[in-house]
């Protein structure tokens, strides 16, 4: 009798440590990841202060990563952490510090994908390079439509799925093409537009209201090779190297603050058919990392150059 209620309690005791563990777990799975970022003038006790926060909040500090700028003074970080509160709660729980350091500071749902619009041309390389990584689950964004001054890609939106919209722009009803973008911006509560080779150079006023969520990418003869053909005119000056550069749209062409850049070597043998062809390649990879790496909310502006933390 004895050894059959010891074996009782036994069974009792595991229960107890099962529904516990199951507890626990439960605890933990309610949990979600968010990403908090910011910029202030950089002074003591930064640090201190967001992370005491976090934890008054419950949060669990995942990844963490910060620089401060030498030259304009400017203190930059970068956190991840897994929170059992709402998303706009922790952010309440941040405000007063973002106020007290005069913090540019914005608190992500990590989970949730950027609504991303993707405009584009005719060449398909860039274009497909970010529909197929973000189909796979590599690229943390959500395309609700694709936006094309011609028709050529339409197929490869449709194999996607993915609605696309064609404006036609010339240089009389480019006033009324970009108003029609407004729109769809608007409509779709877009986050974040990328010119995935989008041969049209947008007005002054239209890059600066999408300052800091519009990215581009060209190839990094810039300046160098200016104007039709670039890569006709490198192969012409023999280059060695030809790359990419993505970087975030301004007003002053080919000229905003780079997020990334990559560069492959060529051989004196390469006709201009085959830099195009590489340099193609090279550009589709660039970008897809820049949007990934915005997508993450690891971007932060410092002036006109970036800060990455890759």
């Amino acid at each position: 009798m004895e050894r059959k209620n010891n074996h009782r309690d036994e069974a009792q005791n595991r229960d107890v440590t099962q529904n516990r563990d199951v507890s626990l777990n439960r605890d933990v799975n309610s949990n979600h990841r968010i990403v908090v970022t910011l910029s202030c003038p950089d002074q003591p006790g930064i640090v201190h202060h967001v992370t005491g926060a976090l934890f008054q909040a419950g949060g669990n500090i995942i990844e963490s990563q910060q620089y401060g700028s030498q030259q304009t003074g400017t203190f930059f970080m970068r956190i991840e952490a897994d929170v059992s509160l709402p998303t706009d709660d922790v952010a309440a729980q941040l405000r007063p510090v973002a106020q007290q350091f005069q913090m540019d500071l914005s608190v992500w749902d990590a989970s949730a994908p950027l609504r991303t619009l993707i405009m584009c041309s005719k060449a398909p390389h860039a274009l497909e390079e970010l529909l197929s990584r973000q189909h796979a689950g590599y690229l943390p964004i959500e395309v609700p439509l694709i936006v094309s001054n011609h028709t050529t890609l339409k197929p490869l939106a449709e194999f996607y799925g993915v609605p696309f919209a064609h404006i036609p722009v010339t240089k009389d009803n480019k006033p009324e093409a970009e108003a029609q973008l407004r729109e769809l911006v608007a409509e779709h509560d877009i986050d974040l537009v990328v010119l995935a080779r989008y041969m049209q150079i947008l007005s002054d006023e239209l890059c600066t209201e999408l300052a800091g969520r519009a990215i581009n990418i060209h190839h990094s003869f810039l300046p160098s090779f200016k104007g039709a053909r670039p890569y006709h005119q490198a192969h012409a000056r023999g280059v060695k190297l030809i790359g990419a550069t993505a970087h975030y749209v301004t007003s002053d062409l080919d000229e905003g603050p780079i997020i990334d850049q990559a560069v492959t070597p060529v051989r004196h043998d390469r006709t201009p058919e085959e830099l195009v062809q590489q340099g193609s390649a090279t550009e589709a990879q660039t970008l897809a990392r820049a949007v990934r790496w915005h997508a993450q909310h690891r971007v932060l502006l410092d002036g006109h150059r970036t800060v990455v933390f890759d």
